[in-house]
């Protein structure tokens, strides 16, 4: 943590999206990009950095941070403070975005409950979630970056990402513990397959 301070990000998990993007490249200057489940919005950071790259002119990109809390205000950034597994939420951030996003980004995870199935299941409700709205969100071509929980449920997961999306790849950042069961799924290609409603 206090490398990640001195860097001046908000949390060490600034270095997992450093190694995801140095890795894949998904952040790119002047692109639109929605980061959920954002606080305490060390991603956000990164997003920033990385498509509003300093002393580069022409076109400024956007990045939109969502959590469910409230979150300390970033320059550059859009907070937006929304539960995605609420009904409604994807009419509202449709309003917020303004328009399709070249990438959605989810470190989101459910509070831990000490029992092993039940926090693979929340946080793999999570995963869909925001699988759903990138399904919505996305342009064509675009990217999403997941954060997936190994145990047995995430297998339909990943299925149904390898259908939306031409690349779907499985990572465990370095900066993520060891011991941790947290993967990453970095799906890019979007195919652009309107999702049908109802």
């Amino acid at each position: 943590m206090r490398a990640a301070r001195e860097a001046g990000y908000r949390s060490r998990a600034a270095y997992k999206l450093v190694e995801l993007d140095d890795r894949f490249h998904f952040l790119k200057p002047s692109g639109r990009v929605l980061d959920l489940g954002a606080a305490p919005g060390a991603w956000t950071q990164v997003a920033l950095e990385r498509i509003n790259p300093r002393g580069q002119g022409g076109k400024r990109g956007a990045v939109f941070a969502l959590d469910r809390v409230e979150m300390e205000p970033l320059e550059g950034a859009t907070i937006v403070t929304l539960d995605v597994q609420e009904e409604g939420a994807l009419e509202e951030l449709r309003r917020e975005l303004g328009g399709p996003v070249d990438a959605v980004l989810s470190d989101m995870a459910a509070p831990a409950t000490g029992h092993t199935g039940t926090d693979h299941l929340r946080i793999m409700a999570l995963c869909e979630a925001a699988c759903d709205l990138a399904l919505h969100l996305l342009r064509p071509g675009g990217t999403l970056v997941v954060k997936v929980l190994q145990g047995g449920a995430e297998a339909g997961v990943l299925a149904q990402m390898k259908k939306d999306f031409a690349s779907v790849k499985h990572v465990k950042p370095k900066a993520s513990r060891s011991d941790s069961a947290e993967i990453y799924a970095v799906a890019m290609g979007f195919r652009g397959v309107p999702k049908v409603e109802g």
